[in-house]
């Protein structure tokens, strides 16, 4: 009986301290989450809430994202880098998850270029190059000997060409346009008829609500605009994962349909490396050492760690507004709304189910987009169509977390070609549907348009 009791007490006691126990963890872990974000980290945060096995899944997520790619049977690394890439991490384009970094008379590391020729390609893509594929690889593996390097497709670089623009009240601002030359064309040349189209590493935070907007408020959004003089359209491309056409979201005309093809496709085009979606390697025929190639795994990219990466990339917060208090970035909201900015960088949407993440569902956000293509005028057109973005259609960009850019990874060069440094030179390089937007905002007193960039800044 005496046993019997003691036993009682230990577990009693036993069941006490482990209850303290875990009081002072999870006390220490909301401790921590208390704790504020240093500004390089803005753009890594999950979202609140996640379950001790959803947090498990994000930081899986997370490493797979810095994780190198390396040429079998090489060390350091998951084997598959190549033949041919642009980068051997996810985390070389994406630093911090943030946007990228132009940088001058250097091969482009943080943009890629884009390249078609005239025609439609399967399920209607743009139409890739015989010899060069659908965008240009800088760099290419190198397996012991010299005779087994496999070289890049070609060296990419960027000229900036200057010139002024006059503001309403006389003052000046100088612009840049990129001027892409191409040198060292490792199998003959592009010809005269390939369109080219320099893209800039985005942002990639807050991509689960942006997949969780169903398309029937996209196209209200839509219909809205029609009556506004606007005309936001969707982009429909091909649906790889489901084997169908669906609604594109992400990408700078909106040519993916969702974060589960965008990871992969950027896997083979940026990394050269292979999924269960994408099998073969990318290598065009002409390019028989590239063939030659010994590869990874089959697929090089394993189904699990892809669950991973997407999780990751759709459980990533947006970073909270900042300074909303402050009467600049309140008269910069004036300013917004008076511009009609708002139109097209709508404030608030709202998720509907969302099966991969329940827990953001149903949830308001203010992301600032309407995921819709606009006709942004000669000026931005790339000459090139994707799907059914045409040659002057750009994806209306997020604008929330915007300021912290700088913060994050020294980047504050924005739109689809980096080309502008600043709120400000973005501002003035709309045209088509944003022309009077445009307009406006150059015809402002300068402590308004100042008061505009403010209120950007702060999203």
């Amino acid at each position: 009986m005496l046993c019997r009791q003691w036993q009682k007490t230990v577990t009693w006691v036993l069941v006490l301290a482990l209850g303290l126990l875990s009081w002072q963890v999870g006390a220490q872990i909301l401790r921590s989450e208390a704790k504020p974000v240093p500004p390089r980290l803005a753009y890594m945060q999950p979202v609140p809430g996640l379950s001790y096995q959803q947090l498990r899944l994000f930081h899986e997520g997370e490493k797979e994202f810095s994780v190198p790619w390396v040429v079998f049977p090489g060390l350091g690394g998951h084997w598959g880098l190549g033949p041919t890439f642009i980068a051997d991490a996810c985390s070389v384009c994406h630093v911090q998850a943030g946007r990228g970094r132009t940088v001058d008379k250097a091969i482009i590391v943080q943009q890629l270029l884009r390249i078609s020729v005239p025609g439609a390609g399967p399920h209607g893509a743009p139409k890739p190059h015989p010899n060069y594929g659908d965008q240009i690889q800088v760099f290419g593996v190198s397996v012991g000997l010299k005779e087994n390097r496999k070289p890049g497709e070609a060296d990419v670089y960027v000229d900036w060409l200057p010139h002024k623009v006059t503001l309403g009240d006389g003052s000046q601002v100088e612009l840049r346009k990129p001027a892409i030359r191409i040198e060292n064309l490792s199998f003959g040349p592009l010809g005269d008829d390939t369109m080219t189209s320099l893209r800039n590493t985005q942002a990639i935070f807050g991509l689960g609500y942006l997949e969780a907007v169903p398309e029937a408020t996209l196209k209200e959004i839509a219909a809205r605009q029609q009556t506004q003089g606007l005309n936001g359209r969707l982009n429909y491309v091909r649906d790889d994962v489901r084997n169908k056409t669906s609604v594109g979201r992400f990408g700078w005309k909106a040519n993916q349909p969702s974060i589960r093809q965008q990871i992969v496709a950027a896997f083979l085009g940026d990394m050269g490396v292979t999924s269960s979606l994408y099998i073969e390697e990318n290598c065009p025929p002409v390019q028989t050492l590239c063939l030659a190639m010994p590869p990874g795994n089959r697929p090089e990219l394993l189904d699990y760690n892809w669950d991973q990466l997407v999780f990751w990339l759709a459980a990533r917060a947006p970073p909270p507004p900042r300074n909303l208090d402050d009467p600049q970035v309140q008269r910069g909201a004036q300013m917004f709304e008076q511009a009609k900015c708002a139109q097209c960088h709508v404030p608030e949407l709202q998720t509907g189910e969302y099966k991969l993440l329940p827990l953001i569902a149903m949830q308001k956000f203010r992301a600032f987009t309407d995921l819709l293509l606009h006709d942004m005028g000669d000026d931005l057109a790339d000459g090139r169509p994707d799907y059914l973005a045409g040659p002057r259609d750009w994806r209306t960009p997020p604008l929330w977390g915007i300021g912290m850019s700088a913060q994050v990874n020294g980047s504050t060069h924005l739109l689809h070609d980096g080309r502008a440094r600043n709120v400000l030179e973005a501002i003035l390089w709309h045209g088509g549907e944003a022309k009077a937007s445009r307009d406006s905002f150059a015809d402002m007193h300068q402590e308004d348009r100042d008061a505009l960039i403010a209120f950007v800044n702060a999203l």
